[in-house]
């Protein structure tokens, strides 16, 4: 009776030990993760890279994706921006994604970037490829380093961006997202 006893018992424990499954592993990013990848993708730690991303975590806490990439852009008081990169989660393979997109604003002058975006609350890699409006300025005159946030529905980028050139000035715009590249900036 005892033994019939203890193994019901320990079939119980089983199976609710089964129905409650694992832990579900962090999907997010640490502050040390991000700017131990920022450094490794910019080639060294900045002061202005730390502050950047200290700011991004104070207002939007853990992202739980990032972009790597490149761009080029250029302005005379109506601009272009063009890029491409690599979309990375914790949760599934490094995915390609480029970027385009026009702007408009006090600007004149042209850049080339490298680009550490944080990405927050991006529950499907598709709420990414789409239209995000965003309100950018920037000062290079040979480097620079700069942050901005664009927000459509919950999904939240923070582009940082650094990057040589000649450049000054403000604009409106929007970056669309997509699978493939292109040239249209719309």
């Amino acid at each position: 009776m005892a033994n019939r006893f203890i193994t019901a018992l320990a079939a119980i424990v089983f199976v609710l030990g089964m129905s409650m499954g694992s832990p579900r592993a962090d999907t997010t990013y640490t502050a040390e993760e991000i700017v131990q990848a920022a450094t490794g993708f910019f080639g060294d730690t900045t002061e202005g890279l730390a502050a950047a991303v200290e700011k991004a975590f104070a207002d939007q806490g853990r992202p739980n994706a990032f972009i790597t990439g490149e761009e080029i852009s250029g302005a005379f008081f109506i601009g272009l921006r063009y890029g491409r990169g690599t979309l990375n989660r914790k949760t599934a393979a490094p995915r390609k994604v480029f970027w385009k997109g026009p702007s408009i604003g006090w600007d004149i002058g042209g850049n080339a970037s490298k680009v550490f975006t944080l990405v927050y609350k991006l529950s499907d890699d598709e709420l990414l490829f789409q239209r995000f409006p965003g309100v950018d300025g920037s000062f290079y005159f040979v480097a620079g380093l700069g942050m901005n946030y664009q927000q459509r529905g919950d999904v939240v980028l923070a582009p940082i961006r650094t990057g040589v050139g000649l450049r000054a000035g403000a604009n409106v715009g929007f970056l669309h997202y997509d699978r493939e590249e292109g040239w249209l900036p719309f």
